[in-house]
């Protein structure tokens, strides 16, 4: 037994020396590398830059009160369409008592007047019908009775203004009903039956009742880095994603750059704004975040190459072109020029054609 264990040893013992020779023989070979052939193809380059930003009415209307008070009625609500002149709400007028008690006391004092005058006035009349009064005389009382009734009729429309914020005369315009200034979609309805607002004046912006836009007319209103601006420009075409509606792209021309910068987290950026062309069966809702695609530089139909192809050295471009494939591959080394880039493919403007078989990346899956 103890014979047939030692054979046993000896011969793993070898066979654990052959397998180190083996390893060792085998690591000392050359490394054959495979490369994947790749042929140039005819195709379109483009550089792009994006611009990040979000989808806003071009004109938003603020709608606020020209007469101070409470809301007593709501018309409208965020969402709906409202054309130029409809009602959007009402006003409530709270009188100031000094001036109402003013007003009273002139319609009053004005209703006097008028029956003294009036009286005088039937007089006058009944005298000039008989020759006694002349006809100046007669006028003169027939104008101051038509001014005693203007004047009761303006104390009266004085006094419901100050009571109520409206005449019957002037019901259709009264400021006490807040109209929209132009036609187009409410996007916003700040404020609720009951709340106090302030009339709009020289001295004050006033309360919001509504904001309005036009939903058909959307600009992008983005933000560009410094290291492009320079190379942008206005009327320059735009794709717009918005990211709301899976992606979906529209089509924009550039209309407006700033030409001045703000920074923000260490980088310039510069305003920009870009008219967006949206489908009739499409509806973009304001705010929506999006991001604006600006093709820089363009070329179609011409020779590309993966960039990961070429090999650059200073300021010369080379390529290893396929001599033999069999049994090993081979490759010459072969100066190209280069033309634009998009980063991932590249022109080549000289030293190929589509013929040519062109080394690419190692295959590393054997």
């Amino acid at each position: 037994m103890k014979k047939i264990g030692k054979i046993i040893l000896l011969c793993l013992l070898g066979a654990a020396v052959i397998s180190t020779f083996y390893f060792l023989w085998k690591k000392s070979q050359p490394v054959k590398t495979e490369y994947e052939i790749v042929t140039p193809t005819i195709g379109d380059v483009e550089t792009k830059t994006v611009a990040t930003g979000k989808v806003e009415p071009r004109d938003e209307v603020l709608i606020k009160p020209q007469m101070s008070g409470i809301i007593s009625e709501l018309m409208k609500e965020a969402g709906q369409m409202v054309r130029e002149g409809e009602i959007i709400a009402r006003i409530k007028v709270i009188p100031e008592m000094t001036q109402l008690n003013s007003a009273e006391s002139r319609v009053r004092v004005a209703r006097i007047n008028l029956e003294q005058i009036t009286a005088t006035h039937e007089r006058d009349e009944q005298l000039y019908q008989q020759g006694v009064v002349a006809r100046e005389e007669y006028e003169t009382s027939l104008a101051n009775y038509k001014k005693a009734q203007e004047e009761l009729e303006n104390a009266i429309d004085n006094l419901d203004i100050i009571r109520d914020g409206i005449t019957k005369s002037s019901a259709a315009t009264s400021t006490t009903q807040v109209r929209s200034t132009i036609t187009g979609m409410i996007l916003d309805v700040p404020i609720k039956v009951g709340n106090s607002v302030i009339q709009s004046n020289t001295f004050n912006d006033g309360t919001t009742i509504a904001s309005v836009a036009d939903m058909n007319n959307m600009l992008f209103v983005g933000k560009i880095d410094e290291t492009e601006v320079g190379r942008i420009h206005e009327g320059m075409p735009l794709k717009l994603t918005v990211g709301a509606l899976d992606g979906q792209q529209f089509d924009a021309h550039l209309e407006y750059v700033s030409p001045k910068g703000v920074e923000e987290n260490g980088a310039v950026m510069f305003e920009m704004k870009a008219a967006v062309q949206i489908p009739e069966d499409v509806f973009i809702r304001a705010g929506y975040s999006a991001n604006g695609e600006i093709v820089l530089k363009e070329v179609k139909g011409v020779l590309t190459l993966p960039e990961n192809c070429i090999e650059f050295s200073n300021d010369s471009a080379f390529v290893h072109i396929l001599k033999q494939e069999l049994p090993e591959q081979e490759f010459e080394r072969h100066h190209v020029k280069v033309g634009l880039s998009d980063g991932i493919k590249i022109e080549i403007t000289e030293g190929l054609t589509e013929e040519d078989k062109v080394r690419g990346s190692v295959i590393t899956n054997k």
